[in-house]
């Protein structure tokens, strides 16, 4: 969306959809690069670059028309039974883009959550990388964010910040009186790393 200089007439806004078979963008963020990254319901990573679409604007520009700017990579994990379409039954409900390394995966690296995998899935280097947390059994993440508190202490410094954001948390392990919880994900370089 480009507002110009008086929006309520001058606002100029463009839509493009994913191809088949990729459908229902959800949460999404951009990367350093200018990169739209988001989770489709239909199961895949999908990817946006607006830089490699052939056709902006005019009549035919209806949001189907560029599909060459997207990419789909579909999440980790089988596909709903009777579905022949690629893609994977995880419900990821949001993307976000580490710019700044604030896991240690490196920066621009695209995460999402991984419901049905109990935690985050990231691309790295075109490979889906699972990053699943352990405690509480059945985590389910809505959202989260990267922090780097101290960028001298390596990879105590920084990390993730979720929250186990389930509806039902009595239903997780824990039962009755279960609440929410706040977590912090880091990554050692090794797994000995002090």
């Amino acid at each position: 969306m480009n507002p110009g200089p008086d929006p309520t007439h001058t606002a100029l806004t463009e839509i493009y959809e994913p191809p088949l078979p990729g459908y229902g963008p959800r949460g999404g963020d951009i990367d350093g690069k200018g990169v739209f990254w988001a989770s489709l319901a239909s199961g895949h990573l999908a990817s946006f670059d607006r830089s490699k679409c052939k056709l902006l604007n005019g009549p035919t520009a209806t949001g189907k028309h560029c599909p060459e700017g997207w990419t789909l990579y579909p999440f980790p994990g089988p596909q709903f039974k009777g579905v022949s379409d690629p893609g994977s039954a995880e419900s990821s409900y949001y993307t976000w883009v580490d710019q700044h390394n604030t896991l240690g995966l490196g920066d621009n690296v695209p995460m999402s959550t991984a419901n049905l995998n109990d935690g985050f899935v990231a691309l790295k280097d075109g490979q889906m990388v699972m990053l699943r947390i352990p405690y509480p059994i059945g985590f389910y993440a809505k959202g989260f964010d990267g922090r780097i508190d101290d960028p001298n202490a390596g990879w105590k410094g920084r990390g993730l910040w979720s929250t186990n954001g389930d509806r039902t948390p009595w239903l997780m392990e824990g039962g009755k009186g279960s609440k929410p919880r706040a977590v912090h994900i880091q990554l050692r370089p090794d797994p000995l790393a002090h």
